[in-house]
């Protein structure tokens, strides 16, 4: 099947796809984005006993926080909280880390770019960037908490949850700040389209306007966004994990294109570039759930049980293995589709 370019696949839904247009002004939020008062933001939903026998094979690990694959490497990376660390494997070997990264406090996301991990380290106000395969550790400080860092050229994209903003941090001049309407800053995407930073107490995504350095026009994402990944066609996918369901939204201008009922806790989520799959952790269910999303609305195209608490997921896109992470220590699940 050929590629279809990304304005005709987004903008044609298909029978079961809930399509929204409606987006704000760079001044004013649009009517979904009234104020919230007390605003929570979205948990994984606890997960049951493990009912099936999790596919694939399990490897012994402590609680997992966030995974993130290296194809140049050919690495995996593994945060853990206990002691707080990066875990490097080798994607040919997992039964092991090759390296342990000692970090100064628990990892929250990370993001991989020209084999180096960034990691946020919000409860010590720093990213660090480790080298891949290496492991060679460089702490940069951040005012606030960080809760995502993106490698943006010779830049990094720093989301800042505390102070409700996204820093541009470059080697050659102070950090630039840039605020607006967010309550909370909790990831910062980039789509090659546009930038957007995700606000889990708003549930919502706002446009980042890095030239003029301001918080643009927000759109709201859902009754519970959690967590939020990048396709290769100018698009950004955020699971809801309250009403149960797979978000799609194009950058420019930011739209709702897609919105797919994903029952169950949706809430980890990866892209696979290869295959153009999105893969979504199901906490409720302990599953996780393949869709091809080259079309006009996610198709299913695998599904496997998995580890109990499976919060967070990768793929190594050379093999196409999915790689699931249990959030309390019951092993790290490595499934051949």
């Amino acid at each position: 099947m050929g590629r279809l370019s990304a304005v005709s696949r987004i903008a044609i839904p298909l029978a079961g796809v809930l399509v929204l247009s409606s987006c704000g002004t760079d001044d004013t939020p649009n009517d979904t984005l009234q104020i919230v008062q007390n605003p929570v933001a979205v948990t994984a939903a606890v997960s049951p006993a493990v009912a099936a026998k999790p596919a694939g094979s399990v490897f012994a690990g402590p609680g997992v926080k966030a995974l993130a694959t290296d194809a140049a490497s050919k690495t995996l990376v593994v945060a853990v909280s206990e002691p707080p660390s990066l875990r490097i494997y080798d994607l040919a070997a997992l039964d092991a880390p090759k390296t342990t990264v000692p970090l100064p406090g628990p990892a929250e996301r990370l993001t991989v770019s020209n084999s180096q991990v960034i990691a946020s380290v919000p409860d010590k106000s720093v990213l660090a960037k480790v080298s891949l395969p290496g492991g060679a550790l460089e702490t940069v400080p951040v005012a606030g908490q960080p809760s995502a860092g993106l490698a943006d050229g010779d830049a990094t994209l720093v989301s800042v949850r505390d102070r409700k903003a996204v820093e541009v941090l470059t080697q050659n001049a102070g950090p630039k700040t840039i605020t607006g309407q967010i309550y909370s800053a909790d990831d910062v995407l980039n789509t090659g389209d546009g930038v957007v930073v995700l606000d889990r107490l708003r549930t919502a995504l706002f446009s980042v306007n890095l030239a003029e350095g301001k918080i643009g026009e927000g759109l709201r994402a859902g009754d519970g966004a959690a967590n939020a990944v990048t396709d290769d066609f100018g698009r950004v996918f955020v699971t809801d994990a309250r009403a149960g369901a797979l978000l799609a939204f194009s950058t420019t201008p930011l739209l709702l294109r897609q919105r797919y009922p994903v029952p169950g806790g949706a809430y980890g989520i990866a892209y696979d570039r290869t295959r153009d799959l999105v893969w979504v952790t199901l906490t409720e269910r302990n599953e996780v759930v393949g869709f091809d999303v080259r079309g006009g609305e996610p198709i299913e195209k695998h599904r496997f049980p998995t580890v109990r608490q499976p919060d967070s997921v990768t793929v190594d896109e050379q093999g196409g293995r999915v790689v699931v992470g249990s959030a309390i220590g019951e092993g790290i699940q490595v499934i051949t589709p």
